[in-house]
């Protein structure tokens, strides 16, 4: 969060003033603003530094850190709720049906979540001669939850594994 510079911490000779309600006051002596904002209890605070001459505002600065802080926790909430988090599923090649039905079950769960999935296949051994394996277990894979998702890369096979993600369908 930013800091604010209040009362007696602002150091320039003249300022523009703004009231409490947002009415421009004008170019006023710091001494002066100082003054209007101790009459009415309230304090002064620098609101734009860089401005020629720097803008002032009185207010209550604690009531104004709250705010602050309030559409500071707010823009944090949205900003997690519009990311789409990655989650990752590794598989062997030789996977048995059961267990790939608990893992499709997973899959479909992460995509009706909003969740990308990016699945791994993993090749072990003497499996890096057979890749039609990989790509059959992928296409089943592919199909199975084709309801939920669509595929956003196709499978694509780097070293020891295949892998391709899948993002979930609009609603």
């Amino acid at each position: 969060m930013q800091e604010y510079r209040i009362n007696q911490r602002i150091n320039a000779k003249e300022v523009r003033l703004i009231d409490e309600d947002g009415a421009q006051i004008g170019v006023v002596p710091i001494d002066e603003a100082l003054r209007l904002a101790d009459n009415k209890n309230l304090d002064l605070v620098e609101i734009a530094p860089n401005a020629n001459p720097p803008v002032c505002k009185i207010l209550n600065y604690s009531k104004f850190k709250y705010e602050l802080q309030k559409k500071e926790k707010e823009a944090k909430k949205k900003q997690k709720e519009s990311a789409i988090n990655v989650k990752d599923i590794n598989l062997k090649v030789m996977i048995d049906n059961h267990d790939l039905g608990i893992k499709i079950k997973q899959m479909k769960e992460f995509l009706q979540d909003g969740d990308k999935v990016r699945v791994r296949i993993k090749f072990r051994g003497r499996e890096n001669i057979y890749p039609e394996l990989g790509n059959k277990l992928a296409n089943k894979i592919i199909t199975e939850l084709s309801e939920v998702g669509t595929l956003e890369k196709p499978p694509v096979k780097e070293n020891a594994f295949l892998m391709f993600t899948m993002l979930p369908k609009k609603k």
